[in-house]
């Protein structure tokens, strides 16, 4: 059996400044209208598709961790210090700075429409 992740709906007050304030932190391509969606292609053929649900509907904090390079990470976390962005070494926002997990590096933040946003070098598990 073989199963992929394809990818999955971002809710955001608003798609476009949530969706392009990820493609600038990241270093990525803008993102591409796809019907109601802003879509954001990440590595493996998944994406990342901006929505506003409709007003009645609450936006539920969600967490996204990202396995990225020893580069982009000094990349995104030079943006995040750049911007002035909080930002914290574990998920319960009770230290600040980087993390040095499994051997690797990691910080956790929000984004706009407040979810928990999370880059790593070294998946969790993988020692170090």
């Amino acid at each position: 059996m073989t199963i992929s992740f394809n990818h999955t709906i971002v809710a955001a007050q608003d798609k476009k400044l949530s969706a392009y304030w990820f493609t600038t932190l990241f270093g990525l391509p803008d993102p591409v209208p796809a019907g109601h969606f802003l879509s954001v292609p990440l590595d493996n053929g998944v994406t990342l598709d901006f929505a506003e649900p409709p007003p009645q509907f609450d936006i539920n904090p969600q967490h996204y961790a990202f396995l990225v390079s020893e580069a982009d990470f000094d990349a995104i976390y030079g943006r995040i210090v750049e911007r002035g962005m909080e930002h914290w070494a574990d998920p319960r926002r009770s230290a600040t700075g980087i993390n040095t997990n499994d051997g690797g590096r990691g910080t956790y933040f929000l984004d706009p429409a407040g979810h928990y946003l999370e880059i790593i070098t070294r998946p969790y598990g993988s020692g170090g």
